[in-house]
């Protein structure tokens, strides 16, 4: 099977192909809270949490004007955005409420507890907290057990600043 990865190795950023540049920061600034780092012209801007170069690109490089894929096509199915405890996942879901954002649906999985929406490309985002490993269930042969479970968003939205 040769050499697993490094258990440190994290994926980056993602770059996402839109129709509408400025409909899609808007919607990563104002529903997401990240921030605008560097815009390219009128087709590409890079975005960020805490001043980080960038954690997620968009563009119009391929795409300006362009239609969703069909939900029946293969490509990117969602990204994560991991926030760092219960309460930041509660105060996303306040912004996005604040929005008027569409939740598609809502797991607790046992392991974490996530919200899953769309962009207005239809580019399907997950946005979850990890608990603690020691809260985690494992079966008897020590996997991991995971599980998909309805997560209350009224009781989240309550721990919301």
């Amino acid at each position: 099977m040769g050499n697993p990865i490094h258990p440190d190795t994290r994926i980056g950023h993602v770059h996402l192909k839109v129709s509408d540049i400025d409909r899609a920061e808007a919607f990563y600034r104002d529903a997401l809270g990240f921030e605008t780092t560097t815009r390219y012209g009128d087709g590409a801007v890079f975005m960020s949490a805490g001043g980080y170069h960038h954690h997620i690109g968009l563009n119009t490089w391929h795409s300006k004007g362009g239609q969703p894929p069909p939900h029946n096509a293969t490509g990117l199915f969602h990204f994560a955005i991991l926030y760092p405890d219960r309460k930041q996942l509660a105060n996303a879901l306040k912004r996005l409420v604040e929005n008027d954002v569409v939740i598609g649906g809502a797991s607790d999985h046992g392991v974490s507890e996530a919200i899953y929406l769309e962009d207005p490309d239809g580019n399907g985002i997950e946005l979850y907290r990890d608990r603690p490993r020691n809260e985690w269930r494992h079966d008897s042969s020590g996997a991991v057990v995971m599980v998909t479970e309805p997560l209350d968003l009224r009781a989240l939205l309550h721990e919301a600043d």
